[in-house]
């Protein structure tokens, strides 16, 4: 019951404001395109910044229940794979920039952490609970999107076939 509570006050956070429902992001889309603060300063312009890459963006709130030990999992995950091409965009969803650093300290993290102040970019993908990814390939389409607390051998096998692909391209 207290995860559909929180799926509900996210849908509804993020409906507020809206003029129309969100589009559902879906396998073979492009990934609409974003511009959004970086933790550390600066930002981050998404698909720009990230050419010929594999891009995983995770939508995540410290208050989500499932995030924390979602992202402690796939930590060393994306650490043992970035070098091959691997970004990981972890969009923090209407938090406070020091509530996030904190956050991110205590985890370690060290995927990009962006930050959807107003919800924007998290309306734009369709999402409504947290967390969510969405694994984006080097031309930017959607190849796959995983809907709630990800395992670390879920995610290496949605990433891990477009890291191959990747690297037979660059050969």
């Amino acid at each position: 019951m207290s995860r559909f509570l929180l799926v509900l006050g996210l849908a509804l956070t993020l409906a507020a404001g809206c003029d129309q429902a969100p589009l559902l992001v879906r396998t073979g889309m492009q990934a609409p395109a974003f511009t959004l603060p970086r933790l550390q300063g600066g930002t981050a312009a998404f698909p720009g910044d990230y050419p010929g890459r594999v891009v995983a963006i995770r939508f995540w709130a410290d208050w989500c229940p499932y995030c924390r030990p979602e992202m402690t999992a796939l930590e060393p995950v994306y650490r043992g794979i970035r070098d091959r091409g691997l970004v990981l965009l972890a969009v923090n969803v209407m938090q406070p920039r020091d509530a996030v650093g904190r956050f991110a300290r205590d985890l370690d993290l060290s995927a990009e952490v962006l930050l959807d102040g107003d919800g924007a970019v998290t309306r734009a993908y369709g999402v409504m609970g947290l967390p969510v990814t969405v694994v984006v390939d080097p031309a930017g389409v959607v190849r796959g999107r995983i809907v709630g607390e990800s395992s670390p051998e879920t995610f290496l096998g949605m990433v891990e076939p477009l890291l191959q692909a990747r690297e037979t391209v660059e050969r």
